[in-house]
């Protein structure tokens, strides 16, 4: 079990010897565990690594094999793990890389790795002639205008032919060369004779290419026979071309002449039923959203899913992920989209099984609201969202709701209620992005519907709409009925009847029995069914399943997310925009909870996904403490920024950005604003930032613009008023009001980032600390969470706290307290913690949980004592900080404080050491038991980690 990880993103510009480098910093720091994220060989130049195309291979993008073998050698001998993130449900078919793609299109369903893929090799979409074939929504236009644009390319090299598009490179059937090759037999003959024996090989291969078994068999000996004589084939080809060089040129003419002549569109004519002999079709890339035929991962094209449920192809993808667990490079995997696959529980034991030992397992679950893990996964945990959003409802302030509803919904000029925006915006995607995914589902629950007298005359139209509406309302991303022998457990058949129940009320006009054929269908009512039936029901829920995840994923996280703005720091991912705040004994019942079942899961406050960094979230949940100057501000903010708007005339003449759009930008600008001030250069790069940050939130919201419809003067628009708002060259009332009221923020943002660093590190679980985030950082959502973090900073000053550890504590603390900015307090507590933490191993992992309460003028605050063996630890972190001082105050001592006092355990010990200040505290008598008083636990820090043995 680690002690606390340290998630590296690797890339182009972060590569393996980087990493190396980093081992001791890391160690000091008090990780025990590299997080990798993917490192298998991926799309060349990706920068995050989960478009892997060969799952057996290092990136070599990334290093070399002894570059890595290096890296797991210095982890190794400093007794620190590595765990990597794997990616099992999907694999990057972009570029020219995936092998197992690449023989799929030359050979359809012939091809070994047909089944590989999550493929309908059948959609009732599509026409006669594109059954059989994968559709390739690649085409930047309608395929009559690449096509007659003269935009395909033909090329060839080792006997074989592909078509090029621009940086798409696809193979050609091999049965399909005969359109190039036959003309060139009469040309070729006219030049040597009919009997010359290059014209009898040419002929030769034609006749050959003539009897290769289709590609549309399935039957192996028929496969492996055509995967042998293709190959054959190749190689004369390319013998012919190299004995006969007018050969190769006639050729070459003929491939020329095949690519057709811009302005004359008969001349496409043979290219495009060149084309029509593929085993693929290509398309126009918005066709994606209704008729693409293979499984994706969420919306993306280029990452086309697997079937990972096949043995054969869990086999062929963990080779080498088994080889470095089994060597001891690899100790822990991180699952990345379990709920991509048909059956998550199967693959993890599969997985579990096939290691030497049980290993580390974490999984990308994504847990909505009061969702649990499932007991019964062989998992350690999962990477860390649901503790993320329990630890951050802590600092907002409940009691505040209510008004800070009056701010947002005055300033929008309307009341946005939560659920509404949740189930349109699943909707929404359901209609546009993901409408393909929602169509194959209808198709099949069309062919249960027909083999029944009682439903088979629901239109498939009835059925896609009951999808959609029972989909939209499910809480969760997904069930996890098991597809293979139809059991169904209470939580998922209290999910699924909930739902049924709310699209049925939100649809009272809807034939109720479509609802009742779904919720029979989906809950396997009617055991009596006839074994194929049955076996169809099956792949129908199972296939349900898969696509839930995707839509939740598109049309929450990405759509709902960025059209309620009321507090963004509530917009995270498995989190619940409407639940303003957690309380505080909700905190301790998950913890104690945790501990009980899940004492080795993920710990996690920023990772590669989040919308925003934890320090960013940390000064957003300020506002909800004293919503008073926030409105004030907000509405002066957008009076002074009133001249930087412009009216659209494709909006009907109303300005952009709207008050919701604007709302979300000032939010997001508080948040992001750096502590240091910036030059000319810098500030640019800020204001970079900041544009695409809110381009990504237009086009994600799907309001007024979007990633498919893309509405330029809109952007433009928006882009224009936040260049002009953030003008600082000319007199800017609106910049000069937001930095007073910024700077104060920041600072109580900083005390809340202390606190939830201390939370974190010593909560039951595993802390998980994201690349550079032990310094204040203020990410915004990816790309700009990826950018590269400045180590060489980082290294320099834990070298500088590190040299100080023999000057007096106090003098360094006061230090570190005067020069908050440079975030170095962060660091320390990070470090002084997570040292703790790991000297004190036992002690986290098994130790108990005790929330401990406190009374008096100021109970602001968050206490629990661990204590396993004797052994005692103390946390101490405060909340709400607006309500204790001024900014540029510390909340320190007794004048802050006055009598608030930590009650304790009976048996607690009498003296306590603060291991983050050295200083020594005694315990305190009152008539209402034992106890600590507050403000000489928090002289120096505003938090504490105290330790005492039950001897003292």
């Amino acid at each position: 079990m680690p002690c606390a990880t340290y998630r590296l993103q690797f890339s182009g510009q972060f590569k393996f010897r980087d990493a190396l480098e980093l081992v001791p910093y890391l160690q000091e720091l008090g990780i025990t565990d590299l997080y990798a994220s993917p490192y298998l060989r991926a799309r060349s130049g990706s920068q995050h690594g989960y478009d892997v195309t060969d799952p057996n291979a290092l990136n070599p993008e990334l290093g070399s094999p002894e570059e890595h073998a290096a890296l797991c050698e210095a982890l190794s001998q400093r007794g620190m793990g590595q765990i990597l993130d794997f990616v099992p449900n999907h694999m990057g078919i972009g570029g020219t890389h995936n092998v197992w793609w690449r023989d799929i299109l030359e050979n359809g369903r012939a091809s070994f790795f047909a089944d590989f893929f999550d493929i309908d090799w059948e959609p009732l979409t599509a026409d006669p002639p594109d059954q059989g074939k994968v559709i390739l929504p690649i085409l930047g236009e309608q395929f009559g205008r690449v096509l007659e644009n003269g935009e395909f390319k033909l090329a060839h090299r080792d006997g074989a032919f592909f078509v090029r598009y621009y940086a798409f490179e696809l193979p050609l059937a091999p049965r399909s060369y005969a359109v190039i090759l036959a003309p060139v037999v009469p040309e070729l003959a006219g030049a040597r004779g009919d009997q010359d024996s290059l014209v009898l090989e040419l002929q030769s291969i034609l006749s050959s290419l003539e009897h290769l078994p289709s590609r549309a068999e399935t039957d192996l000996e028929k496969r492996k026979e055509r995967d042998r004589e293709k190959e054959v084939i190749k190689r004369r080809i390319q013998r012919l071309e190299e004995d006969c060089p007018a050969c190769r040129e006639l050729i070459d003419r003929r491939l020329r002449k095949l690519e057709g002549r811009a302005g004359d569109p008969k001349s496409f004519d043979e290219l495009e039923q060149l084309l029509g002999r593929q085993a693929y079709r290509l398309a126009f890339w918005r066709v994606a959203s209704e008729e693409i035929n293979y499984r994706r991962f969420f919306d993306v094209a280029e990452l086309a899913a697997i079937r990972m449920e096949n043995p054969e192809v869990f086999a062929a993808t963990h080779k080498l992920v088994l080889q470095l667990i089994g060597e001891g490079k690899v100790t822990g995997v991180r699952i990345d989209h379990p709920d991509g696959l048909w059956d998550p529980k199967g693959y993890f034991e599969r997985l579990q099984a096939s290691c030497p030992e049980p290993v580390y397992l974490l999984v990308e679950k994504i847990l909505n609201g009061d969702e649990r893990l499932r007991q019964d996964w062989p998992v350690q945990g999962t990477t860390g969202y649901d503790f993320l959003n329990l630890l951050n409802g802590v600092f907002v302030d409940r009691s505040q709701e209510s008004f800070f509803d009056r701010v947002y919904s005055r300033f929008i000029g309307r009341e946005l209620d939560y659920f509404e925006v949740f189930n349109t915006s699943q909707k929404t995607v359901m209609l546009l992005s993901l409408a393909s995914e929602v169509n194959q589902l209808a198709f099949k629950l069309k062919r249960l519907a027909r083999g029944s007298r009682r439903y088979r005359d629901f239109t498939l139209s009835s059925l896609v709409f009951v999808l959609r509406e029972i989909i939209a309302c499910l809480p969760v991303y997904r069930t996890y009925i098991d597809p293979e022998r139809g059991e169904i457990g209470p939580v998922d058949r209290i999910v699924l009847e909930s739902a049924v129940r709310k699209a049925r009320r939100l649809n009272a006009r809807t034939d109720p029995s479509i609802f009742e054929f779904v919720a029979s269908t989906l809950l396997l009512r009617d055991e009596a069914v006839d074994p194929e039936r049955r076996a169809a029901r099956l792949q129908f829920i199972g296939r349900f399943q898969q696509c839930t995840g995707p839509v939740m994923a598109k049309g929450v996280e990405d759509t709902a997310f960025y059209r309620y703005n009321r507090l963004l720091s509530l917009n995270e991912v498995g989190g619940s925009p409407d639940r303003f705040g957690t309380p505080v004994e909700t905190f301790h019942q998950r913890n104690a909870e945790r501990l009980g079942q899940w004492p080795a899961t993920m710990l996690a406050t920023s990772t590669h996904d989040t919308k925003r960094g934890e320090d960013v979230r940390a000064r957003l949940n300020v506002l909800s403490e004293n919503p008073g100057p926030w409105r004030r501000a907000v509405f002066n903010w957008s009076r002074s920024n009133q001249r930087c708007r412009r009216a659209i005339d494709e909006n009907d003449g109303r300005p952009a950005p709207d008050p919701n759009e604007e709302y979300y930008f000032y939010q997001t600008l508080v948040g992001a604003w750096p502590l240091e001030p910036m030059d000319a250069a810098a500030y640019e790069t800020f204001q970079e930032r900041i544009q695409q940050a809110m381009l990504k939130s237009l086009r994600e919201a799907k309001v007024h613009t979007s990633w498919i419809t893309p509405n330029e003067p809109y952007e433009k628009a928006v882009a224009e008023f936040i260049r002009d708002a953030l003008d600082r060259d000319a007199p800017n009332p609106f910049l000069d009001e937001f930095l007073a009221f910024q700077k104060g923020l920041a600072f109580y943002g900083m005390l809340n980032s202390l606190s939830q660093t201390l939370l974190k590190a010593m909560a039951p679980g595993v802390p998980d600390f994201y690349q550079g985030s032990e310094l204040f950082e203020f990410w915004l959502v990816d790309p700009d969470n990826r950018r590269p973090v400045d180590f060489q900073k980082r290294r320099a000053m834990l070298a500088s706290l590190r040299s100080d550890t023999g000057a007096p504590r106090d003098s360094l603390l006061a230090r570190l307290k005067a020069e908050w900015r440079s975030g170095a307090i962060k660091m320390e507590l990070t470090r002084r913690a997570l040292g703790f933490r790991r000297d004190h191993s036992e002690l986290f992992a098994q130790g108990e949980y005790l929330p401990l309460t406190a009374s008096g003028q100021k109970r602001n605050l968050i206490g629990f004592a661990r204590r396993h063996a004797g052994q005692w630890a103390l946390v101490v972190a405060p909340r709400f900080f607006t309500r204790l001082v001024q900014p540029e105050q510390f909340p320190l001592g007794e004048v802050v404080w006055g009598d608030t006092l930590l009650h304790l355990p009976p048996t607690s010990p009498l003296s306590w050491s603060n291991a983050l200040t050295g200083e020594k505290i005694s315990t305190s008598a009152q008539a209402t038991g034992k106890g600590l008083l507050v403000g000489e636990v928090l002289k120096t820090l505003p938090v504490a980690l105290l330790a005492a043995s039950e001897s003292s």
